[in-house]
C-alpha cells in the first residue's frame, strides 16, 4: 500500500463538498493507493504547474505528485475539484 498525504488545500476542496461526494472520493483514492501500481489508474498532466498526474472519480478530478524524490511510495494530493474547475486552479 502507498501513504497517501493530503495538501491543506485537498483538505480545503474536500471540505466544501457534499459528505457523500468526499466519502466515494476518499475510498476511491484509498482503492487506488492500494494498488501495486496506482499509476495505472493515473494521467500524466501536461501543465505540470498544479501537479504531475490526476486520478479521474467520476465528474471529480484528484491532482497529486510522487514524494520529493518522484518515487511512488507517497501520493501527495494537492487538489480536488469538478472537472470544470480543476485545470484552473
Amino acid at each position: 500500500m502507498h501513504q497517501v498525504i493530503y495538501a491543506e488545500s485537498a483538505k480545503v476542496d474536500l471540505k466544501k463538498m457534499d459528505l457523500q461526494i468526499a466519502q466515494r472520493i476518499i475510498g476511491k483514492i484509498l482503492f487506488f493507493s492500494q494498488q501495486k501500481n496506482p499509476l495505472a489508474f493515473a494521467k500524466a498532466l501536461k501543465n505540470l504547474g498544479i501537479g504531475r498526474y490526476r486520478f479521474r472519480i467520476g465528474d471529480y478530478r484528484a491532482i497529486f505528485k510522487l514524494d520529493s524524490n518522484g518515487h511512488l511510495q507517497i501520493l501527495m494530493i494537492l487538489r480536488i475539484k469538478h472537472r470544470k474547475d480543476v485545470y484552473l486552479s
